[in-house]
Formats: C-alpha cells, structure tokens, sequence
C-alpha cells in the first residue's frame, strides 16, 4: 500500500492581507511517487495551494492557518522554509524569480554549493543534469542573454540536482514552445518512473501535460476542490467545461459532433482513445458544418525587407526576414525558444537597431526613428510582465502612459476604467501590483499597452498563465480592437491561439523565416513542425483517425465553430 507523503486534512487558509481565505476545508493526500496535476481558473487558490506544499505559505506570504498539512509526516508549520526546501524542490512560474547564479553551470551548481558537495561531484552532477534539460552546450552562458523556454530549462535543472523527494512544477509549459514543452513533461515523467519522485503539477495547458500519463487530476474553483479523479474519469464529465477549463481539443471536437463520452473509452489519451463508435457521427459533423470565408486583403501596413540582425559580431540572430502584413491582419509569429521571434518585436519597435534591411509603415521607412517615434504607432506588450511595470498601484500602471501623453484626467480615467474592465481587472483596480499572480501581472501589462489604442499591437505571449475564461476575453477583446482597425502581432506557443484567432503565421527558424502560410497549414506540415518546434494538433489527428478525407478542413471547421461557441460566453 502507498504511502502518504503530502497530507492536508481540514486545511483553511487566509492572507494577511485578504478578508476571506483563499483556501477553503481542503482534505487531500498525495502518495509517495504520484504524479498529479492540479488545475483550475485564475483565482481559484491553485497557487496559493502550491504554496502551501513548498512553505511560501506561511514563511514568504504570512496569514492565518486552520487545520492540519502534513510532509513527510511532519506538520509544515512547525517546520522552517529551508527545511521544507530539502523535501519540496520547486520550479517556479517566472523563473526570472528563481535565479542565483550568473552563468548556467553556477545557478544549477547552486544547491550543491550549499550543502558542500566536492568539486569534482559537483561538476559531474552539474554536467549530468544540463545534457538532460538540452543545456550542456550553454553552461558558461549568461542567465540574462537566455531566451524565456532556456531559463525555465535552467531552473528546473537546479530543482533536478537537488535530488529532492517531492518535485512541484508551477505553471512549467508557459514559456516553453510546444516541441520543447513536450521534452520537458516526457522528461519530468522519465524522472518520476526512474527515481520514483512525487511529482505535483500545477499547469493551464492540460492537453500538453497529458502527452504523459497522469495518475490524479485535482480541480480547484473558489479555494475548493471540486473534483479529484483519474484522467479518464474527469474528461469523461462535465468538470472541466463547467469551471471554464480548456478541454483537450480532441474532446470537444467529439462532443460538438454528438458523441457521448467514458471513461472506458479513454479519452484522457489521443492515441488510446477508442472512437469506434464516434467516426460516423465526426464525419457527418465535417460534412455540415461550414468552412469559414477567406479575407480580402487590404493594403499593406507593416513592411520588413532583407532584415538582418545580431547580437554579436559575427553572429546573426536574423537572417535576411521579409514579410509584409496587411492593415487589420491578426498574424502570429511561431517557432523554437530561441528562433529570434522576440529579437523581431524588439526591432519592429525600435529597441534594438537593424544591422541590415528596412522596415515600412503604410510605405514610409521607419528604419531610423526613435523608440518614441515608433510607440505613438507600434505598441508592445512584453512577455515577463515584471519588465514592463514600474508603478505600485494598478490603475496607476495602466494610466502611466496616458499621463506621460498628457491626456486629460477625465480622459483617462474613462480610458482606464474601460480597459480594466475588459481585461477583467476591474475589481482589482485599487489594488497593489505585489498582490498579484503572475497571470494577472500580464494582464496589467496588455492593458497599461491597450489603452494607448496603438495602430498596430505586438504580443509577446499574450495568453501565457491565463484560465480558459480570461484567455477569451482577453483574446476577444483583442478581435475587437482588430475589427477596429488595430493591427495584431503575436508572438506565441500556443498552438490553439495560433489556429483559432490567426488565419495566418509567420514561422521562424534558427533566425530564418521558413513558412509564411495559413495556420492549419502549417501545424499540418511535418517539415515545418521538426523545424520549428511546434506540435501537431489533436484535432488533426482525429481527423485521420476517424477517417475524415481533409483533415486540414477539419480542424478549420473546428476552430470557427469552437470559437462562435464561446462568443455566448461574452
């Protein structure tokens, strides 16, 4: 029989600063060598329940306790932060947030500094640990010179050489492409299986987590646990559509076609999943649901020729991009951690300077302006929130650009109070920044960004840590502001966002544009797909498996019908 290694019986929790508690009567216990997945909404104390495991909570985010947690058989508020620390080995969500060390050989080797291992065990450990995470060739590179996917390999190498009991992941997929995305769990699982290591997963990308067996998901909404169940089970209910988290893609593909799902059917897996019984009714939902209409292409608004860049000399990061995007275009711009996606944002909006090539904005060459110049017209929202904000106060942060424009106070305050309320940030608006999740820091960030009502809007990562819900009203929104006349750049890992909301993507490579083409288009090409880290969809490999003959225009189909689904949640 299993042991119990994580325990909570009766366990309330409230912050300091909150009048309610975040957690509500949680009784849940987590065996030695699980692997569990834990998911809900924003705001539904998924977190906070996180860090109650890895003792943030009470020792770094103080508040009143009731009830019992137990690790290891020992109650954790009788303990202290480095004790918990040896028996709870956390990767975190920011992994800005986590570092120590300047190069990458030193952060991962920081642990074992600590605890006074020899050199030459720790240059093996150390050694040993980046070929698994894909890092060995980048050991004496700087932390601050690695893209968003490189950290978060690197700071789940330092968790790995600690060779702790318990490994919690918050959020690990969020900065990651899909391909890499889909290392790291294959990776987490190959550790659990050899070292037999509990291992807690706190994640929005549900479907991309499941590409390895999970033995328990737990479903939290309002501080509560409303569901703990085998994956089989729960995609077998009505659980995850009822507190507005995304299903895999597959599952609602088979429900919009009338098909009644179990849990003898497997559906928490694609490639077990028995849809026998489900072909007929997915080819008769193909045949009369209707393709969506092309767009007619207005005039160019955003022009990039033969652009080449590098950080070094010697060394391009770009190689030769050209590309032109229409006005009002929604496009996204996908590819490997690393591709140059972001060095392409930073050079359409003037932070970094090209070293050869021209950009054009409705046909006038802005190469040579100044970042000032450019953000009357180009707004970008950054993907680590932490580096866009200055101001303690969110309505403040928001208003910051408006005041800095001299726009009137009444002006701004219709502006803000407008934003905020799309972004779903309005109840929030006199709070301080601090209290925030990560998730919604980011949305502060897209809305300090919007409200400056930009001509064209780059996004890096826009939807990055948010729940179903407020991924379609931020994306919603911004469709609006598209129908506007705004024109949308997003740079993004999200293979869902890219087919749902972008008929078109941009797709980079080791510096190089090798597809410029539509989005199912591209997530159907396997050459692309190797080349640029990305990820089949399921919906495409339904598709095949139900024997559908265009699988391309079945996962359109999908895509349009899904999306006027969720317009009634609006």
């Amino acid at each position: 029989m299993k042991k119990g290694i994580i325990s909570f019986k009766n366990f309330t929790f409230k912050y300091r600063s909150q009048a309610e508690p975040t957690l509500h009567d949680i009784n849940l216990t987590i065996f030695e060598g699980e692997k569990v997945l834990i998911v809900g909404p924003s705001g539904s104390g998924k977190s906070t329940l996180a860090h109650c495991i890895n003792g943030l909570v009470p020792f770094s985010y103080s508040g009143e306790i009731k009830g019992s947690l137990k690790i290891k058989e020992r109650e954790t508020k009788e303990l202290d932060l480095f004790t918990i620390s040896k028996m709870v080995g956390t990767v975190l969500q920011d992994p800005d947030g986590q570092f120590i060390g300047l190069s990458v050989a030193e952060d991962i080797a920081f642990a074992l500094e600590n605890d006074c291992i020899s050199q030459e065990k720790m240059e093996k450990q150390v050694a040993d640990v980046s070929r698994l995470i894909d890092m060995e060739n980048y050991l004496e590179a700087s932390i601050h010179e690695l893209s968003g996917g490189q950290k978060q390999r690197v700071a789940l190498g330092g968790v790995m050489v600690d060779q702790v009991e318990i490994l919690l992941f918050d959020e690990p997929l969020a900065n990651l492409d899909p391909a890499t995305g889909k290392h790291a769990i294959e990776l987490i699982d190959r550790i659990k299986r050899e070292t037999n290591t509990t291992v807690i997963i706190v994640e929005h990308r549900l479907e991309d987590v499941l590409h390895q067996d999970v033995d328990r998901i737990i479903v939290m909404n309002e501080g509560r646990i409303v569901s703990d169940t085998t994956p089989d089970e729960l995609l077998a209910s009505q659980i995850l559509e009822e507190n507005h988290i995304r299903e895999p893609l597959y599952v609602k593909a088979l429900k919009y076609a009338g098909c009644t799902i179990t849990k003898d059917m497997h559906p928490a897996y694609l490639e077990r999943l028995d849809i026998h019984s489900c072909k007929e009714k997915l080819q008769k939902w193909f045949e009369k649901t209707n393709m969506p209409n092309s767009p007619d292409k207005p005039l160019p608004i955003l022009e990039a020729e033969n652009l080449t860049f590098g950080y070094h000399a010697g060394k391009n990061t770009l190689q030769g991009i050209s590309f032109s995007i229409q006005k009002g275009e929604m496009v996204s711009i996908v590819g490997k951690n690393g591709a140059g996606k972001s060095t392409l944002s930073k050079l359409i909006c003037g932070f970094e300077k090209v070293r050869s090539g021209r950009i054009l904005l409705n046909g006038k060459e802005i190469t040579k302006d100044t970042i000032r110049e450019r953000s009357e017209r180009i707004g970008m929202v950054m993907q680590n929130p932490n580096q866009m904000i200055s101001k303690h106060m969110i309505f403040d942060e928001v208003a910051l650009g408006l005041v800095m424009r001299g726009v009137p106070l009444e002006e701004i305050i219709e502006r803000v109070e407008k934003t905020l309320k799309v972004c779903g940030l309005y109840p929030f608006r006199n709070w301080p920044i601090s209290a925030l999740s990560f998730g919604q820091k980011k949305r502060v960030t897209i809305a300090s960004i919007l409200v400056l009502q930009p001509e064209i809007l780059i996004l890096d990562e826009p939807t990055a840590g948010q729940d179903l819900r407020a991924y379609t009203d931020i994306m919603e929104f911004l469709v609006e502001l598209n129908q506007q006349g705004v024109t949308i750049l997003m740079i993004t890992h999200d293979m869902h966002l890219m087919l749902e909301y972008t008929p078109r993507a941009l797709v980079i490579a080791d510096g190089k544009l090798i597809a410029d083409d539509s989005a199912s288009h591209v997530l159907t090409n396997k050459q692309i797909i190797e080349k640029a880290n990305l990820k089949e969809t399921s919906l495409y490999d339904l598709a095949v498996r139900a024997e559908i003959p265009e699988p391309q225009d079945f996962v359109a189909r999908f895509i349009t019908y899904d999306k006027e689904v969720r317009k009634t949640w609006q």
